[in-house]
């Protein structure tokens, strides 16, 4: 990789003064170097400045250390996809910045292209909610605004819960997981984005309690009323920690209000979310711009796929 500057003359102005170094005079393999210790999105803007930073923002050392620790794990293991490892590093990043579907369609994982974390989402259909195969309490409905095409709808029940389960191997490093919820059933009127709040009822009597557990004995429950009907909200459920990367850990979570004094419904589930705990800090309770903009961009990487 890249040339250095080749002759040894030292060229000079015609009134005789040495010429000074210019930007273009830096050999790739120094370019390489600065670009190394730069985070992906100053890589790319920087590879716009002359052709050795151009050269330089391809080379594979730059891109490994930008790619999760685990994302050998990701591509063997998890999308099943050897021949990925065949791609440049720079290309491999690109490609684990889309949504990459597993599991049959139910499930995503993806990377953040600005730190390179590891995150994953799970849809309504790999969830166990009881009572979903009756249609008096439960249907599937299609949305716009939700991540997935489909998301599980009730529209009546006395108990209400959701589990859920995942098995990965984690980078190193604090996560957070989410459910993401909605109030009421969204449709389009006139061109207009509507709520039909007409089965919303019980949820202001009691809270839901969010319960997590990991197979290296982490716990984490916490609970709340649900709120703002018409608009989706991500519910933390809690943190965990990995600690080790090479083991596989098991995370499970649920969502319930069990309280069969009343009945509850009118409550749209769409997804659970796992994300790096830096990353998940922007996903506050209501935050819908920036859950809209990601849920965006990953539908517009789908159809460019």
């Amino acid at each position: 990789m890249g040339a250095n500057i080749s002759s040894s003359v030292v060229q000079r102005e015609e009134g005789g003064s040495p010429l000074k170094p210019r930007l273009d005079d830096i050999p790739e393999s120094c370019a390489a170097l600065v670009l190394a210790m730069l985070d992906p999105p100053e890589i790319c803007k920087l590879a716009r400045v002359n052709r050795s930073f151009h050269a330089a923002s391809s080379a594979d050392f730059i891109w490994e250390s930008k790619l999760p620790s685990n994302y050998k794990f990701i591509v063997e293991k998890v999308l099943r996809d050897a021949m990925l490892l065949s791609l440049q590093r720079k290309q491999l990043y690109a490609r684990l910045c889309r949504p990459n579907p597993f599991d049959g369609g139910t499930k995503e994982i993806w990377i953040d292209k600005n730190t390179g974390g590891v995150c994953l989402s799970i849809s309504s259909e790999a969830l166990t909610i009881t009572g979903i195969d009756d249609r008096r309490y439960w249907t599937r409905i299609s949305t716009e605004k939700s991540r997935y095409p489909r998301v599980a709808y009730l529209q009546q029940i006395w108990w209400f819960e959701v589990d859920g389960e995942l098995e990965f191997r984690f980078p190193a490093g604090t996560y957070s997981l989410f459910f993401r919820l909605q109030l009421g059933k969204s449709s389009k009127k006139l061109g207009r984005r509507v709520c039909n709040s007409e089965h919303i009822h019980g949820w202001e009597i009691k809270p839901v309690r969010f319960r997590l557990t990991s197979s290296d004995g982490q716990r984490g429950e916490s609970q709340c009323y649900l709120e703002n009907p018409g608009n989706w909200v991500l519910y933390k459920v809690g943190d965990f920690v990995v600690e080790n990367p090479n083991a596989l850990m098991n995370i499970r979570f649920s969502l319930t209000q069990i309280d069969c004094t009343h009945t509850k419904g009118g409550l749209c589930v769409d997804a659970a979310f796992v994300y790096p705990t830096t990353l998940g800090g922007f996903l506050c309770l209501g935050d819908s711009r920036f859950l809209a903009s990601l849920i965006f961009y990953h539908k517009k990487m789908l159809k460019e796929a």
